[in-house]
């Protein structure tokens, strides 16, 4: 096959000769693997350029699937694990939960509007490609400290691209969380989640098969931004290099609300001619079409011109390589082509026929009369390499186990209250999600704020309650034993909220793993996540890979978002972490130690985080879940609250403020214990009257403290001293901090 020399492109032998692949993250041996093992010739540039991003991390997984391996994927409850757009599981009455979670990161890291925005558009299509209505978003976010104008402005830039496109599109964004440190500085964390419901019968694959079905494109037109957008996500961040830019895509909201609606309709209204269905995301027109190919065993003709472009002359490699925002690309019966472009024209999009199914295996792209790739689809879509990198552990672990355990040293107690309150990390972020629309729809039941968010199911008596979580601190400690707490933490959310943890989408954010120490990060940390899904029986059903989170040469902490999706069996059981009413008990649930290694208090007294990461037992873990989660439907609980960032203290002082209530509370146990970060405890409030059953549910798991008070103030009397501060001024110190912060 000749070469394309349109545009003047580089030809095959020119590919080679120069190594042009490298800057497109090829290896030598991968392009000789691709000459030599598959196609016995040299590629061409746009056959080169299509390798190079289907075989990119962040389309082939290549040095991560041996790790993802260890998940536990499937469970009675499980209708489809990862593989698809998204994940689904059961949740009765022939209806289901759809969700995924995807990162945005670097993207965000150098045009944080559009990175977020369009981090928020891709994974909505994930959700709606399944055949699911999005009802929810939510988001985990990380940057470096506020104390510069360069992490200010990607905050304020996240946040705005974040809630530009959420509020536009019309689905409430509900939850989420924010943390706050150094490592995050040059390289900003920005996952986003979707959250969708579907009728069992409702769900679709993406694939392509029957040998003449039409493949057709919809939405929005192909232009030249993100080309090369799932290269940059997989390769390390080098700070000050503003070409990257360009691989930075552009989203429009309002377009993605017509695609939405159409698309369902399709789904709906036509599941007769529809064979398959996914969006375009990374790597674009290559990944989603040669992907639907390769799922079904079939192979692809694409005839290029056919595409839809809002720029003149783009060649194949451009057209191919764009991942322009708001695209889908769909399968459907020959013959019933004119019934999917009324129904697009109805919505004002495009909908066109741009190749066929085949049955040679082969994936073909003609341009302008021309062939301007052959080669077998799986090769792109399957057959990348995959690498067991090397792994060690890093120098760090062993120093650590080293150390004597961190003491705070508490002078004086209120004024370290009140400093633990106003860290941003545990300060309040209402000023974050108060820019996100919550209630559109008018199914929020509980807002950003709580443990997890909550939504009800129309036309039932049930609910979902979602949440997003990692504590990345206890990971740099130990990615193992972080792993397993980072699940655990998601799913007490859940509990605290009433419902049974169902299943997780994870956002694997970790440095580079051609380094092995970093490498190393990421397949101990997966191995505390498997462990702690087992135990809780939460599989992991979806999401994404984002290693290479490093600027100039300087990784993140090991950071694998967990987003956890739980069922509340009816609405009476919705539960919120406020207090609701004085006179009622408080009780703390779980035994408190002196865990400060990797604590917010650490932190904000020695500057940094280090030592041992406390012990942590997954079977106490999931007994203490069961327990309460019994309690609440028992009925016999008025708040839960799960503890923290900052501990018993800061729970205490959130539990109080929605109602501006105050707290009398004893307890036998220093006063720096009130700051410890130990796992798998919850605050209870309940009335009165229910006090003694819940000595009698819990058992030595629980320990009464102390009254709701009407008097306003948090009163805290422990071994050594006491904490006594108005409650109106602690809320007020933990409501401005990020405000006082970013101004």
């Amino acid at each position: 096959m000749t070469t394309s020399t349109i545009f003047n492109e580089p030809t095959a032998q020119e590919v080679k000769d120069t190594k042009l692949y490298r800057e497109w993250g090829l290896s030598d041996e991968e392009y000789r693997m691709i000459e030599e093992d598959i196609l016995h010739r040299m590629p061409n540039y746009t056959e080169t350029g299509l390798f190079s991003v289907m075989w990119s991390e962040h389309c082939s997984y290549k040095n991560s699937k041996p790790v993802l391996r260890k998940f536990p994927t499937s469970g009675k409850q499980v209708l489809q694990g990862p593989g698809e757009g998204a994940g689904i599981v059961d949740i009765g009455d022939g209806q289901a939960v759809v969700f995924k979670a995807e990162s945005h990161n670097h993207p965000s890291a150098v045009e944080p509007y559009e990175g977020a925005a369009t981090g928020v558009g891709g994974i909505i299509r994930d959700i709606f490609s399944m055949g699911a209505r999005p009802i929810a978003i939510l988001d985990s976010l990380r940057f470096g400290e506020i104390d510069n104008n360069h992490t200010k402005h990607i905050i304020s830039e996240v946040v705005a691209g974040i809630s530009g496109y959420g509020n536009c599109i019309g689905i409430p964004t509900v939850g989420g969380e924010v943390s706050f440190d150094p490592c995050y500085e040059g390289n900003p964390l920005v996952n986003a989640m979707c959250v969708g419901l579907i009728e069992h019968k409702d769900i679709q694959k993406g694939q392509a098969k029957g040998v003449g079905n039409s493949i057709m494109y919809v939405g929005a037109k192909t232009g030249r931004d993100g080309i090369h957008g799932a290269t940059f996500a997989s390769e390390e961040f080098v700070e000050g290099e503003e070409g990257q830019r360009s691989a930075v895509q552009v989203g429009d909201p309002f377009m993605e609300k017509l695609l939405l609606e159409a698309c369902l309709e399709l789904i709906l209204d036509h599941q007769d001619i529809l064979v398959g269905i996914q969006d375009m995301g990374a790597a674009g027109l290559v990944s989603s079409s040669s992907e639907m190919a390769s799922k079904a065993g079939s192979g692809l003709k694409l005839f290029l011109d056919d595409v839809p472009q809002r720029e003149t002359h783009m060649t194949p490699y451009e057209m191919m390589l764009s991942e322009s925002q708001e695209r889908m690309l769909i399968c459907v019966e020959k013959g019933h082509e004119d019934e999917v472009v009324e129904l697009f024209k109805k919505y004002d999009l495009d909908a066109v026929t741009i190749g066929e199914v085949t049955d040679d295996g082969m994936y073909t792209l003609f341009h302008k009369g021309k062939m301007v790739a052959n080669l077998p689809v799986d090769a792109l879509a399957e057959d990348a390499p995959v690498y067991n990198q090397p792994y060690e552990e890093p120098a760090r672990i062993s120093e650590f186990a080293q150390l004597k355990n961190f003491e705070p040293v508490i002078e004086d107690a209120n004024e370290t209250f009140l400093t633990i309150l106003a860290q941003p990390t545990v300060a309040s972020k209402r000023s974050i999600y108060e820019t996100y629309d919550s209630q559109v729809r008018t199914n929020t039941v509980v807002r950003p704020g709580s443990d997890a968010a909550v939504l009800r199911i129309r036309g039932t008596d049930k609910a979902l309650a979602m949440t997003t979580d990692c504590n990345a601190r206890y990971l740099y400690l130990n990615p193992e034993v972080g792993g397993e707490i980072a699940v655990a933490e998601a799913a007490r959310n859940i509990v605290a909220s009433g419902g049974t943890p169902l299943a997780i989408t994870d956002c694997l954010n970790f440095g580079s793993p051609e380094k092995p120490e970093q490498f190393w990060e990421l397949w101990t940390s997966a191995d505390g996540i498997a462990r702690a899904c087992t135990a809780l029986n939460t599989p992991i059903i979806s999401g994404n890979v984002s290693l290479y989170n490093e600027t100039s040469g300087k990784s993140i902490y090991p950071t694998p978002m967990i987003g956890m999706v739980g069922l509340i069996n009816h609405l009476s059981e919705i539960t919120t972490q406020d207090f609701k009413q004085a006179e009622d008990k408080i009780f703390v649930i779980g035994k408190t130690y002196a865990d400060f290694n990797g604590s917010e208090i650490q932190k904000v007294q020695l500057g940094r985080i280090e030592g041992k990461l406390m012990n942590f037992d997954l079977a106490v873990e999931k007994e203490t879940q069961e327990k309460v989660l019994s309690a609440i439907r028992a009925g016999l609980v008025q708040s839960a609250h799960d503890l923290a960032e900052g501990g018993l203290g800061v729970a205490l002082a959130e539990s109080a403020f929605a109602n501006q209530l105050g707290i009398d509370v004893a307890v036998d146990m220093p006063t720096a214990w009130l700051f410890s970060e130990t796992q798998s405890r919850f605050i209870l409030s309940v009335k009165p009257e229910n006090a003694e059953a819940i000595k009698e549910h819990f058992g030595a798991l629980a320990t009464e403290i102390g009254t709701v008070t009407n008097n306003g103030t948090l009163t805290i009397k422990t071994s050594d001293g006491s904490i006594n501060v108005e409650t109106s001024k602690a809320y007020g110190v933990w409501e401005e901090a990020i405000p006082c912060l970013m101004k």
